[in-house]
């Protein structure tokens, strides 16, 4: 099946909300969820993070423009919090749930119980099991690949290189697969070493820095995203080893270290503002009578380099 490009996908999703508006008009049931206030959660899996602020911001002004109230949470990536944190918005009557798992497979029980509950649920980021109404988020198999493809060029085929990997949810691992893949087509290419840096900075710093000392010969390496890229940069740049970076996100610092110039190469941007109103669109297109939404939209990345990264900004 041909893929779509983001503005076709934004097209069809004002189609989809027309063709909802019209039918929500067909029965008073229909009538009544659309003349009172919308109530709409949104669980995060954590804050800390300009990506998710970034989301954050672009869902508050997108339930501000239809008059919406909203219930935002911080799940701190903890699974049991966000579990916990569902279960509050159930209980305040929500209408809407947007979800960016904490992990995958644990956010399958607060999917359950907000479905059981009437909720329209939306995935938005990263997936999460249980009955979706839909998903939203990147191209991440590509957005590893892109990074991965990226490397492979600069090192020129050859080169010892490491993985930064993170939390066990869907676009992580996807992520992966996409680099490994890329990695795949150039057999010069080991990937010695793979760790757990958690998406987190501080951590992330620490693990690159015991990478380094298991592999002194090491020439560049993956970071799953953004944050985690950076604690690598200030452990790279401590130990004055010339180890490449690439990374996925398009996180601010990231870019501006990424044209500076140094040690961080390129990531591969994600653009969380649409992900978020995307998913948002398709949460009320069912909520206001669309019998069928896509199960799931992709949304575009894009490499970030030296050559292009200047005026890139979430």
């Amino acid at each position: 099946m041909k893929k779509l490009s983001k503005k076709l996908l934004v097209l069809l999703l004002a189609s989809i909300m027309i063709f909802a508006a019209g039918c929500s008009s067909k029965s008073n049931a229909d009538g009544d969820k659309k003349a009172k206030t919308i109530k709409i959660g949104m669980s995060f899996q954590e804050m800390n993070n300009p990506y998710f602020i970034s989301m954050k911001e672009a869902f508050e002004d997108a339930a501000k423009d239809i008059g919406a109230e909203v219930v935002i949470a911080d799940a701190q990536h903890d699974v049991s919090k966000q579990i916990n944190d569902i279960d509050d918005m159930i209980q305040k009557k929500i209408d809407i749930l947007l979800i960016n798992p904490t992990d995958s497979k644990g956010a399958e029980a607060a999917v359950e119980a907000a479905k059981k509950a009437g909720v329209i649920v939306v995935a938005v980021d990263a997936q999460a099991e249980g009955p979706l109404d839909s998903f939203v988020g990147s191209k991440n198999y590509d957005a590893g690949y892109l990074a991965g493809k990226k490397m492979a060029e600069d090192l020129g085929g050859k080169g010892k290189v490491a993985i930064l990997d993170g939390i066990p949810v869907v676009p992580i691992l996807e992520r992966v697969k996409g680099f490994k893949a890329a990695i795949a087509e150039n057999p010069g290419i080991e990937i010695v070493n793979t760790q757990n840096g958690k998406q987190d900075r501080a951590e992330a710093m620490k693990v690159t820095e015991n990478m380094l000392q298991a592999n002194p010969d090491l020439n560049a390496l993956f970071s799953v995203n953004d944050e985690g890229a950076l604690g690598s940069l200030g452990a790279i740049e401590a130990s004055g080893k010339d180890v490449s970076i690439y990374s996925v996100d398009g996180h601010p610092e990231a870019i501006e270290a990424i044209v500076k110039g140094g040690v961080f190469k390129a990531t591969t941007a994600q653009f969380p503002r649409d992900q978020v109103r995307i998913a948002l669109g398709m949460a009320l297109a069912k909520l206001w009578g669309a019998e069928v939404v896509p199960t799931e939209v992709p949304i575009d990345v894009k490499l970030q380099t030296k050559e292009n990264a200047k005026d890139f900004s979430w």
